[in-house]
């Protein structure tokens, strides 16, 4: 158990730093004197490789609570043409919105997704060019010359810091993920199916992944993705297979037969075959005639000898280069008798399909693949899987409330086979209304089907009702306890002592300090000596009437004063200020009011829009911008009110710039914030 949990809280980093995130191994190559001729070998090799290495800082999305997540994280990348194609690790870009590269000479250059393969964990990425431009490239070598004890170098970024190099040796040339540490799963992708991986000793950390590992001749032999105790490498031959197919196409095409395979059992006294394992219904092997308990001795013309662990990933790369739709032969035994099949792949699709956001409904869905279908125990992959419900949200305040793993199955009785159904059925729905509409949502549960009222839109800030105005002071006071009335030489008198004055033209008429105790209001005495007594005078306050003129009866050291003040109205709460909530960029501001004024000790002339709510993983989040920040521009126009701020990000809606400015005050500090959306992405969301 206690390995179990080890490996999972090292790979849960994934996203954070990268995967390199394990208890690191120090290496220990330079602690000893290295011979002159391997450091100039190093030296020669960094010089190579080093001008093509970046660091990728990387806007991505994940999805939770009914919300897509944007964060920020950083990994490692090599150029592998002039055009500036870069490789690096799925874990690193394959989620990404916003890239931004650093180059070796400090440059920063913006970059866009070329196409991801999370099976293998690689991506590629291309620099910004412009005319005429090209860029330092590394090249590969042929990673299936490697041999353990050979130098190998780690190049890449490790903690977002600059490009750093470290030096190791080749510790396991086909190394598998054992069984007890379970499985690397990427986006539903068990990687170690396909990756047998480089094991090294050169030290890597978080932010290493996606760099170069590369021999002493400054080739590329493997793409840094893991540490388990020892580091992991991709297989340069893999990594440059999968990054060629991604440049050419966008997207890695490979064949599915539907067969589960393992290697054969140590009882089983043969010198050949795979062992299948299970055979899935509805699939080219299930249609073929295959079963489990076969053991495949051949196929597509191959013959077949898998014993071990790391001789799978092998058997995966071949069927998976099978030609989808192009029937293929095959030869198993099965009790004791050899059977010819003949089969024809299917194009395999993705292990989960791409999650999006759907605010109006208030959660996070995705289509069904033919394997997760299966496993749900249904024959079609028709509906919308529930990912994820946002709390407080139309679906999570419906009764029956849908939660995740539901599927959505219909709304107002029309079918809903997909994601982009919903997406237009939603649209139709808010076509000519800027409120909320209920509508009848069918969805599956289990094994049964339920209906619920989801009422579908997004939900505005409603600005509260302005409560009547009631007399009030504008001051603040603390009870005088028992305590305090003795050590003021006050024993045995009961009131409230003034804390602060506010500054206001009713308190400017008159002659109230910080400090004085008042004792009694009109000659009814305060009632106050306990803490919990807080209340009493603000109450015998709202008593009078607005412009009221009660008489005050003050004790300032030893002096007894009467003083007599001019009742204002209260200032509007906090709840009562006008407030503005953008969908776009989540994050919610008010107007200020005098309290926020002069509790801030700001100017009673201040004007601009107070955040109050700012969403984890919205763009106003990763834009740096903080709760009690006071807007006071947006792309320079001057903001004075809440309803600025609306006004000016309906603007910047429909004109999408690349990046949006905010000045904004920070209690004492003032700063100019850069806000940089993904304007395409949210389209296609």
């Amino acid at each position: 158990m206690t390995r179990r949990i080890y490996i999972s809280f090292a790979l849960a980093l994934v996203y954070g730093m990268g995967l390199a995130e394990t208890l690191p191994i120090q290496n220990s190559a330079w602690a000893h004197e290295v011979p002159e001729d391997l450091k100039e070998s190093v030296d020669r090799a960094v010089e190579k490789v080093k001008p093509a290495l970046i660091r990728i800082h990387v806007v991505s999305t994940s999805y939770s609570g009914g919300r897509e997540i944007k964060s920020e994280s950083t990994g490692s990348g090599v150029i592998i043409t002039p055009e500036g194609h870069a490789v690096t690790n799925h874990h690193v870009a394959g989620h990404a919105i916003r890239l931004v590269c650093t180059l070796a000479n400090k440059e920063e250059v913006n970059a866009e997704l070329v196409g991801t393969d999370p099976l293998t964990d690689i991506s590629v990425i291309k620099l910004e060019t412009k005319e005429g431009k090209t860029y330092p490239t590394a090249e590969f070598g042929d990673s299936d010359t490697l041999k353990v004890g050979q130098y190998v170098l780690a190049m890449g970024s490790p903690r977002s810091l600059s490009q750093s190099v470290t030096l190791g040796i080749v510790s396991n040339a086909e190394m598998v993920m054992p069984n007890y540490f379970g499985s690397f799963r990427l986006d539903g992708e068990d990687v170690g199916t396909m990756v047998l991986w480089v094991g090294h000793d050169a030290a890597i950390y978080g932010g290493n992944s996606g760099g170069p590992l590369a021999d002493l001749e400054g080739l590329i032999m493997g793409i840094n993705e893991i540490k388990m105790g020892l580091s992991g490498a991709i297989p340069g031959n893999l990594a440059k297979e999968i990054a060629e197919e991604l440049m050419e196409t966008g997207q890695v095409s490979r064949s599915w037969l539907g067969i589960e395979i393992q290697p054969r059992l140590k009882s089983y006294e043969m010198d050949k075959g795979i062992l299948i394992s299970g055979v899935l219904e509805d699939t080219p092997a299930s249609k073929a005639g295959f079963a489990a308990g076969d053991m495949l001795l051949q196929i597509g013309g191959k013959d077949i000898d898998v014993r071990f662990s790391e001789e799978l990933p092998l058997f995966n790369g071949l069927v998976a280069d099978f030609s989808p739709g192009t029937q293929i032969d095959a030869m198993v035994l099965r009790d004791g008798a050899e059977v010819s099949l003949s089969l024809v792949p299917e194009e395999r699709e993705a292990a989960l399909p791409k999650t999006r956001e759907i605010k109006e409904w208030g959660i996070t869905a995705r289509n069904l693949s033919f394997l997760t279908a299966r496993e749900m125990k249904r024959d079609s992959t028709e509906g919308i899987l529930v990912t994820s419900v946002r709390a407080g949200g139309p679906c999570g305040e419906a009764k029956p409330s849908i939660h995740p793993r539901d599927i959505l199955v219909a709304v107002d009785g029309e079918p809903v086979r997909s994601v982009e159904e919903l997406l237009e059925k939603t649209n139709k729905i808010l076509k000519d209304t800027d409120e909320r509409v209920p509508s009848l949502a069918e969805f599956e549960r289990g094994g049964g089907r339920y209906l619920t009222v989801v009422k579908v839109g997004i939900q505005k800030v409603l600005d509260q009702g302005r409560e009547v105005r009631k007399a009030w002071m504008p001051l603040e006071t603390q009870v005088l306890t028992r305590d305090l009335a003795k050590h003021l030489d006050l024993e045995d008198a009961e009131g409230v002592r003034i804390t602060e004055v506010y500054p206001h033209p009713s308190i400017e008429e008159v002659d109230l300090q910080v400090g004085d105790v008042i004792l009694g209001i009109d000659g009814d005495e305060v009632a106050a000596s306990e803490p919990e007594h807080h209340e009493v005078f603000d109450t015998m306050i709202r008593q009078y009437k607005v412009g009221a003129t009660p008489e005050l009866s003050i004790r300032r050291a030893t002096e007894e004063l009467k003083i007599r003040l001019k009742l204002p109205a209260a200032p509007s709460q906090t709840r009562e200020l006008k407030k503005y909530k953008d969908e776009d960029f989540e994050f919610t501001v008010r107007d200020i009011g005098f309290l926020d004024k002069a509790k801030r000790r700001w100017s009673m002339d201040e004007e601009g829009a107070l955040v109050s709510e700012i969403k984890k993983g919205g763009w106003a989040a990763v834009g740096n911008l903080r709760v009690d920040d006071l807007i006071k521009e947006i792309q320079g126009q001057k903001i004075r009110t809440a309803e600025d701020v609306e006004n000016q990000l309906k603007v910047v809606a429909k004109d999408k710039p690349a990046s949006i400015v905010l000045y904004v005050m920070r209690g004492i500090h003032s700063r100019y914030l850069e806000i940089e959306p993904s304007w395409d992405h949210a389209d296609r969301e």
